[in-house]
């Protein structure tokens, strides 16, 4: 069974996206962050996007420079932060943050919202992604190899078989 991580406060969702990317837990990364001065509180979090490439650039992975206008689910790379819930208020951007992964042909979308019957997603057409920040190839490909992140998210079994 899948356990991606679920944010803890209300507008944690980029400290949470960051935390499924990384293989850390909710507490863990929330350390990261105010250590950085990210808070979750800061309505900032979700609706600037270099909190969330600060706190991946931290531990060395690279992000796409600019964010990608979303295009298609099929376009997406195999490893992405992409923002939902696209919206505007007095004129200021606002979204949620949630990752795109694809393993084995496989799409699926880690959310961290407490209030949802499962976190991870594959419901795509009710999700309206806006845009999406692309990991550097080599970073996706580390992550996607590394082994504990894949059975702490409960895809890996015992014997190390993909099991989603």
């Amino acid at each position: 069974m899948l356990q991606p991580v679920v944010q803890e406060e209300t507008t944690g969702c980029g400290i949470a996206a960051v935390a499924n990317i990384l293989g850390k837990t909710y507490s863990e990364m929330k350390v990261v962050a105010d250590a950085m001065g990210i808070h979750a509180a800061d309505d900032a979090l979700w609706s600037d996007t270099k909190y969330v490439r600060r706190m991946l650039s931290s531990v060395g992975v690279k992000t796409s420079r600019e964010e990608i206008p979303f295009a298609s689910w099929e376009a997406l790379p195999d490893l992405a932060l992409l923002a939902i819930k696209h919206h505007q208020e007095d004129g200021r951007n606002f979204w949620h943050w949630v990752v795109f992964m694809r393993r084995k042909g496989q799409p699926f979308v880690l959310d961290s919202a407490g209030s949802l019957p499962t976190n991870i997603r594959q419901d795509f057409d009710a999700m309206e992604p806006k845009w999406y920040i692309e990991m550097e190839s080599e970073h996706a490909e580390q992550f996607m190899a590394t082994k504990n992140n894949w059975r702490r998210l409960g895809l890996l079994g015992q014997a190390g078989r993909f099991v989603a």
